[in-house]
């Protein structure tokens, strides 16, 4: 099955950021962002996407300096980063099968990086 690599448009990339799936066509695009070279930053910043307006409001509404302020949005972009890293295989694994494609979807490259070192272990180990 072959399907378009239409990419979303900002409000269908806002609702993917916010969990929501894409239609079958962006399908490829899903994979590729999921799978792909720069996935792990492409994670990240996705994942701070529904903090903004909490860290807006923080910037806004809380009192004291504004250096005060600053500091607590750094500490909340740093902790939603740690739990974004610390979840990103399960949320990956999530986001691959509510788009219809194998949880352990992995892009080429690093496929034929495991196999090989499977098959060096298993060359070297087996007795």
């Amino acid at each position: 099955m072959v399907f378009g690599t239409t990419r979303p448009n900002p409000a269908q990339w806002i609702g993917y950021a916010f969990g929501r799936a894409l239609p079958a066509s962006m399908r490829d695009w899903v994979a590729n962002d999921l799978t792909g070279r720069n996935r792990v930053l492409r994670h990240l910043l996705r994942s701070l996407a529904p903090f903004l307006p909490i860290f807006a409001a923080f910037v806004v509404l809380l009192p004291g300096a504004l250096w005060l302020r600053g500091a607590t949005v750094l500490l909340g972009v740093l902790l939603a980063l740690f739990y974004s890293a610390a979840y990103m295989n399960q949320n990956r694994a999530k986001r691959l099968q509510q788009h219809g494609l194998p949880a352990d979807l992995e892009n080429e490259a690093r496929r034929a990086r495991h196999t090989a070192e499977r098959a060096a272990y298993l060359a070297t180990h087996r007795g």
